[in-house]
């Protein structure tokens, strides 16, 4: 195998594990006491897809009102623009 295949195979394997990871943090995020709050996430700092794309941290708006992230509980009422959601969020890829 050729030294710049080797190059491609590890990046493409550090990408798949790092997106492993990251979506077992936010599945196990909703378990701690955490709710979705939409319409208050800074650009590119949603916790999951929208409609527009299809990863988390890739809004590119402030208060996108498809966007959410985690909050403690009972906190998205208190915040301006924020809304409870439930959105289902896919298992973590094995």
């Amino acid at each position: 195998m050729s030294k710049q295949s080797s190059m491609v195979h590890l990046a493409i394997s550090s990408v798949l594990a790092l997106s492993g990871a990251a979506l077992t943090s936010t599945a196990l995020a909703a378990d701690d006491g955490k709710e979705q709050c939409a319409g208050i996430t800074k650009a590119g700092k949603n916790d999951c897809a929208t409609s527009t794309n299809a990863c988390h941290g890739h809004v590119t708006t402030d208060g996108n009102a498809e966007a959410w992230i985690y909050v403690p509980k009972g906190t998205c009422d208190r915040i301006v623009g924020g809304r409870v959601v439930q959105i289902d969020v896919p298992p973590p890829v094995k």
